[in-house]
This record gives C-alpha cells, sequence and structure tokens, in this order.
C-alpha cells in the first residue's frame, strides 16, 4: 500500500528512537540501520489505518526484526575471526539514544553492551526497552508476546547479569579527556610501571580486528600483561606505519559514554580505543579496529570540529 505523507512523517519521527532501540540491541550502527529500514518496509505494506498507536505498532516490528537478527548473528559470530565487539558511536551520535538519567547512559556503555552479549535474545530486548527507555512491564509483554510476569522475570534476571559485571563510573568529557590523557602519558613513557598504576589488578584488554586488522585473538588479562601490551601498542614503529599507511593522528573524546581515544588518518578514523573507567582504575580497554565498524565513526567525526591532536602515533 502507498504510504501518505502523515504515514511518513509519522515513521520519520520515531527513527531516532528506533534506531537508537535497534543500536543497543544489535551491537551494530549498520545492523540497526538495516533493521529500522526493514521497519519501513512493513510498515508500508500495512494498512496504517487500522494502526492504533503507531510508536507501539512500530516499536514491536522492530524488536521482533532485532530479535530474528540476534538469533542468527550468534551464529555468524562463532565463526566471526578474532574477537567481536560492539561498534563504537563517538560522542553526539544520535544513534546513542536517551542520556537523562545514569541508566539510559550505562545502558549504551561498552562494558554493558559486552555483558547483554552474553544475555538470551528476549532478556537482552526487556533489559534494553525497561532500563533504557522505559517501556512498563505491560507493554513490554505485548511487544515479545509473553505474560507480564515472564517479562519481569527476563527483566530481573537480565539486570543482574548486568549488575554482576557493573563497575563502570561516570565520567564528563573534561574528565574523559584528562583520563586519556594521564593514560597516553603512560603509554608513551617507554616504562611499564605507570601503566601498571593505572590499571586494577584485573584490567583487561581486548581488540577487534575482524580479520582485516591485525589483533590478538586472546583478551590480554591482569595489569602487567595489559600494561605491557599497551607499553607496546604505542611505541614507535615503521612496521606499524606500513601497515596502517602512515602516522595517525591521536585525539581525546568519548565513545558510548567512556573515555575514548580516536585514531585518525586522513580524514578516516581507523581505530577507536575506549577504556572502562572504575572507583580503583582502568579496568578494560576494548579497541574497535575491523575498519567495516567504523565508516559511521569516520562520517561522524567529519561533521565535527575536533582541534589538535594529542599526538601522532608511530
Amino acid at each position: 500500500m502507498a504510504l501518505t505523507m502523515k504515514d511518513v512523517e509519522r515513521f520519520e519521527a520515531s527513527r531516532p528512537r528506533l534506531e537508537a532501540i535497534a543500536y543497543r540491541l544489535l551491537g551494530s550502527a549498520s545492523e540497526a540501520e538495516d533493521a529500522v529500514q526493514d521497519t519501513f518496509l512493513r510498515w508500508q505494506a500495512a494498512d496504517t489505518d487500522q494502526v492504533e498507536v503507531p510508536e507501539a505498532w512500530l516499536t514491536k516490528v522492530l524488536t521482533n526484526v532485532c530479535l530474528n537478527q540476534l538469533t542468527s548473528a550468534r551464529a555468524r559470530r562463532e565463526t566471526y575471526v578474532g574477537q567481536w565487539l560492539p561498534e563504537p558511536l563517538l560522542a553526539g551520535d544520535p544513534m546513542l539514544g536517551p542520556a537523562d538519567t545514569a541508566e539510559q547512559r550505562e545502558s549504551v556503555s561498552f562494558a554493558v553492551l559486552a555483558v547483554l552479549e552474553r544475555l538470551s535474545p528476549r532478556e537482552r530486548a526487556v533489559y534494553v526497552l525497561r532500563e533504557a527507555f522505559g517501556y512498563p512491564y505491560r507493554e513490554i509483554a505485548q511487544i515479545l508476546g509473553v505474560s507480564e510476569a515472564a517479562g519481569q522475570q527476563l527483566f530481573h534476571r537480565a539486570r543482574k547479569h548486568v549488575a554482576d559485571g557493573r563497575a563502570r563510573t561516570e565520567v564528563d568529557e573534561a574528565a574523559a579527556r584528562r583520563v586519556v590523557e594521564e593514560f597516553l602519558a603512560a603509554a608513551t613513557s617507554g616504562r611499564t610501571e605507570p601503566l601498571v598504576r593505572l590499571l586494577t589488578e584485573d584490567a583487561v584488554a581486548v581488540g577487534d580486528g575482524g580479520g582485516k586488522v591485525p589483533a590478538r585473538t586472546r583478551a590480554f588479562e591482569g595489569a602487567r600483561a595489559v600494561a605491557t601490551f599497551m607499553r607496546g601498542l604505542f611505541k614507535p614503529g615503521k612496521a606499524k606505519r606500513a601497515l596502517i599507511g602512515g602516522s595517525p593522528e591521536m585525539h581525546a573524546t568519548t565513545a558510548n559514554g567512556d573515555p575514548a581515544l580516536v585514531a585518525v588518518l586522513d580524514g578516516r578514523v581507523v581505530g577507536i580505543l575506549c577504556l572502562e573507567v572504575t572507583a580503583e582504575g582502568i579496568a578494560g580497554f576494548r579497541s574497535q579496529a575491523n575498519p567495516d565498524k567504523l565508516v559511521r565513526a569516520t562520517r561522524r567525526w567529519a561533521s565535527a570540529d575536533h582541534g589538535e591532536p594529542l599526538f601522532h602515533a608511530f
């Protein structure tokens, strides 16, 4: 059926919310965009005159599209080369969605997105809809086709998993920059000890190259192992410059609300290193270098002025 202009406007008004939900559910901006487009096609084919509450209808359709994608995505990720990490979103990206409460901000952090990967698709959907968007259990039950009691049970189970892995400390942009600068000073000092002092004892470093950029298939674990790796990562070398194609500019910013170091070469984002900050120190590093997962970040980077880089790497 042909959509009226009013139908299109209704959908476009819902698009930012739909994209933010899909991103949290899928951990991928490109897959989120595809899910929203699929939802639009279904909206286009629907008898919209019979839809009493378009926002609710669209949310239900989108959520089920994402649940189907999550089921197939798990099979694909079993054959993924190396570690699979979510696609980072830079500060100000509208796909980050609502950020009015601590729960909303935390729901899109890299630490929480990593935990959500271990939940069942339904647990993940309930957590996202309830925690990040404040949907009542009644509506969540209707969206997922379960009883309200079952929806509550799914949420409490999901929230417990997230709470078990929670240690993140919120920082504003100024504090994030200080954290990144302090880390860089230690990482480029040529010594391991300054880095060890910044890390928690159980610090972890993991990277995603997608088989297209060299990345260790297993995480580095423990303060000293992580510090040794980071010291070597920032050590200058011709081989690194040859691999990347030059000497990238390093900028401090935030990604998914976490302090982040962004590597930019000739206007293209070639890597994003997110730091998980806790009261005890830096507990985790998650680096995204898969070029397929940096396309949106590059577009976002090009649309704003980021000032002078902190330094040129390698």
